[in-house]
């Protein structure tokens, strides 16, 4: 098959997935014990790994940017630099990708056992509908869970920024605060939540996609989790560069 036929295939496929599970919570039977399962499961079960994640980049940005803010007399405004740029661009993006390599996988490997078990099956024999009852969840769970995630990264970003700022180059931890406040702005903070919510259906989606489409026995569930993992990595990345372009359009606003 040609490989522009096989992704427009693909993506429409994706699509109607995401459609179909978004429409479906309108009718009932609602599942929303396993939404509350899958939102406990990504948001807190994610939650110490973009911690982390974000402390350690907000503290090597100062380390890395601090002495040529130094340089030009401008080390004052080393909070602004950090905040600016967790807020509009690495926060959204690596919260999506260190979800994506833990959620994106998980979903897709047990989707995918539930598939060649025959599980799936069994639903469908005894009239459950998957998509609303499998995928609904876990992709309206990212989507809700994905931008606190991301606001959590940011915020420890930030205190891994000052930290770092304080304790190396001794700068008042004040003086940093100050910069962050004077830096940030409410169009920064809007475009920083709108991003994680597309980057929540683009993973929920592929990684759901990937699951279900699964063949091959166990090889091929270990297939979907590598494809599904890398697919919506790179489509978080692609994605990004023109959800920016639409942010600074929309709100009239730099975005990196």
């Amino acid at each position: 098959m040609n490989p522009l036929t096989k992704f427009l295939l693909e993506l429409q496929e994706v699509s109607l997935l995401i459609w179909n599970a978004l429409t479906g919570i309108v009718r009932k039977p609602r599942y929303f014990p396993e939404l509350v399962r899958q939102m406990d499961i990504i948001g807190v079960g994610s939650l110490p790994i973009v911690l982390l994640t974000g402390f350690f980049t907000g503290g090597v940005l100062v380390l890395q940017t601090f002495p040529t803010l130094q340089y030009y007399g401008v080390h004052n405004e080393a909070g602004r630099s950090v905040a600016t740029s967790l807020i509009r661009e690495l926060g959204p993006v690596l919260s999506a990708l260190m979800v994506s390599g833990r959620i994106g996988s998980a979903i897709s490997a047990e989707l995918g056992s539930m598939v060649v078990s025959q599980q799936i099956d069994a639903m469908r024999a005894l009239g459950t509908d998957p998509t609303r009852k499998l995928v609904a969840p876990r992709v309206i769970a990212l989507i809700v869970m994905l931008p606190l995630l991301t606001v959590a990264a940011d915020i420890f970003g930030i205190i891994g920024g000052g930290t770092v700022a304080f304790y190396i180059f001794e700068q008042d931890y004040n003086v940093f605060i100050n910069s962050v406040r004077n830096g940030i702005t409410s169009d920064d903070l809007i475009g920083g939540v709108i991003k994680p919510f597309f980057f929540g259906l683009i993973i929920g989606g592929i990684a759901c996609h990937k699951g279900l489409s699964t063949t091959g026995g166990t090889v091929g569930v270990g297939r979907s989790t590598i494809n599904a993992v890398v697919l919506s990595s790179i489509w978080v990345i692609i994605f990004d560069f023109f959800l920016a372009k639409a942010i600074q359009t929309v709100l009239g606003v730099d975005v990196i």
